[in-house]
C-alpha cells in the first residue's frame, strides 16, 4: 500500500470512529497484542494495551475506553472481569471479544455482559476494524468459509463442557460420551 494510500485509507476510518477514538486491547499474546494495536493505531485509534486482567482493570477503572477488544483467556483469569470493570464505568464502550479455544458458551457470556461482538482467533485487523466500527442494526457478511461439521460438534462440545464448570466426568455424562475419548478430544485443537 503506497503512503498516499494509506493517508486516504485512514482519513476515511476516522468517519467511522468518532471523536473519541480510544481504544483498549487486551491480550496476553505479546506478538499479537503488538502487530494489532500499530493496525489499529494506522487506522485512526488511540490505542493503549495491556497483558494480563488485572492491567486491564486497571486501565479501565482509570481511562474507560470508548472501544475495547478483549481476549476471554488470560495469564491471570478470565476477559470477562475487563469487561465487567469497563462497563461499570462506561456503558457506550463497544467492546469486541476474542476467543482462541473456539469457546462460543462464554462468548455468549461476554456478549451478555455487553460485547457486542466476539471473534475467533487469530482474527486479523480487517475483522476487528469491521467489528468495532459496525453500525447498530449493520448485519455481518456471511463467511465465505463457514464451519465444518467436525468443528460444529467440537464448539457443542466446549459448549457444554463450560456449562458443567470444566468437569470432564459431568460433561461425558452429559454427553453420552466415554470419558477418556472426552478428554482426548478436548486436549486437541480445535478443527477448521
Amino acid at each position: 500500500m503506497t503512503e498516499r494510500n494509506h493517508e486516504n485509507f485512514a482519513a476515511g476510518d476516522e468517519d467511522h470512529i468518532g471523536p473519541d477514538a480510544s481504544l483498549l486491547i487486551v491480550d496476553d499474546d505479546g506478538p499479537f497484542l503488538r502487530r494489532l494495536a500499530r493496525a489499529m493505531e494506522m487506522r485512526g485509534f488511540q490505542v493503549e494495551t495491556a497483558e494480563s486482567v488485572a492491567e486491564g482493570v486497571a486501565k479501565s477503572k482509570g481511562r474507560p475506553p470508548k472501544y475495547a477488544v478483549v481476549d476471554l483467556r488470560l495469564g491471570d483469569g478470565n476477559g470477562l472481569d475487563v469487561i465487567e470493570a469497563i462497563r461499570q464505568r462506561r456503558d457506550d464502550t463497544r467492546i469486541i471479544v476474542l476467543t482462541g479455544y473456539g469457546n462460543i458458551a462464554t462468548a455468549v457470556t461476554a456478549v451478555k455482559l455487553g460485547a457486542v461482538d466476539y471473534l475467533a482467533k487469530p482474527a486479523d485487523a480487517d475483522d476487528v476494524f469491521s467489528a468495532l466500527t459496525q453500525r447498530p442494526g449493520e448485519k455481518a457478511e456471511l463467511p465465505e468459509n463457514p464451519m465444518s461439521a467436525d468443528r460444529v460438534r467440537w464448539e457443542h462440545i466446549q459448549r457444554v463442557y463450560e456449562m458443567c464448570e470444566r468437569n470432564v466426568s459431568e460433561t461425558a455424562r452429559r454427553l453420552n460420551m466415554h470419558r477418556r475419548t472426552l478428554q482426548r478430544i478436548l486436549a486437541k485443537r480445535a478443527p477448521k
